[in-house]
C-alpha cells in the first residue's frame, strides 16, 4: 500500500470523530454524517461546520508533539469544540487547544485531554509494544519509520525515556500505555491486522490489560490516530 493512501485513511479518522458524537448524541449512529449536519444547523451551517471540522482535522494531525504514543479525537458541544484522547506530554494537550481556540466561528474550546503520568515501566512498555507491533511484517506498511527504531543509543532516550524521543514519521496504529494498561487505536486494512497487533501487545512483558479501539478500513466505524 502507498504511504499517501495511509495518510489519507489516518487523517481522514479525525474529520469522523466528531460525526460519531453527535451521531450518538441523537440516537442514529447509522447515519452519521447526516446527524452531524442536522445538529449543526442550530449552530453553525452545514458548509461552515463542514470547513471548521476540516480546520481542527489538520491542526491537531500537524502538531509536532503529535506522536504514535498519542491519541487525539474532537467532538462539538455547541459552538464548543471539545478535545479528548491521550497525550503522552503535557505540551501536546496545551499545544491542541492553542491550536484550535483561534478558529473562525469557534466560540470555546474544553480541553479534556488526558495527559498521561510519568513513568518508566510505561516507556519500557512502549519499546517494547513499538518493536513488537512495527516489526511484524504485515504491520510495517503502516509507519514510515525506519526499521529497528529503539535499538540505537540515544542521549534524550537514555535520559527521559521514549516519550521525550519517540519515533519520528508517521504511524496508522497508536500505542497508548496507561501505568500498564494499553489502548490500540488508528485504523488498519483488515482484521487480520487489527488481531495482530492485539496478540502482540496481549504477549508485552509487564502489560495488565488491551484494549484493541483499532477499526478496519471501510466498516463504517470511526476512530482517532
Amino acid at each position: 500500500m502507498k504511504r499517501q493512501t495511509l495518510l489519507a485513511r489516518l487523517f481522514g479518522t479525525l474529520i469522523l470523530v466528531p460525526v460519531l458524537a453527535i451521531a450518538q448524541n441523537s440516537g442514529t449512529t447509522g447515519q452519521r454524517t447526516e446527524a452531524a449536519e442536522q445538529d449543526n444547523t442550530s449552530t453553525w451551517s452545514p458548509q461552515l461546520a463542514a470547513n471548521i471540522i476540516k480546520q481542527v482535522r489538520d491542526k491537531l494531525t500537524g502538531l509536532p508533539d503529535y506522536g504514535v504514543f498519542d491519541s487525539l479525537r474532537f467532538a462539538f458541544k455547541g459552538k464548543t469544540i471539545v478535545l479528548k484522547g491521550y497525550a503522552s506530554r503535557p505540551t501536546l494537550k496545551s499545544d491542541a487547544e492553542r491550536a484550535v481556540k483561534g478558529i473562525e466561528g469557534v466560540e470555546g474550546v474544553d480541553n479534556e485531554i488526558r495527559v498521561l503520568p510519568p513513568s518508566p515501566n510505561d516507556d519500557r512498555i512502549r519499546v517494547s509494544l513499538y518493536r513488537r507491533l512495527y516489526s511484524q511484517p504485515t504491520l510495517r506498511k503502516y509507519t514510515s519509520a525506519a526499521p529497528g527504531f529503539g535499538e540505537g543509543p540515544s542521549v534524550a532516550r537514555a535520559a527521559g525515556g521514549i516519550t521525550v524521543d519517540p519515533p519520528l514519521g508517521y504511524h496508522a496504529i497508536h500505542i497508548i500505555v496507561d501505568n500498564g494498561n494499553v489502548i490500540l487505536t488508528g485504523v488498519v486494512d483488515s482484521k487480520t491486522d487489527a488481531d495482530i497487533a492485539a496478540i502482540q501487545a496481549n504477549s508485552a512483558p509487564g502489560v495488565f490489560s488491551v484494549d484493541n479501539d483499532l477499526q478496519v478500513a471501510g466498516n463504517g466505524k470511526d476512530s482517532a490516530n
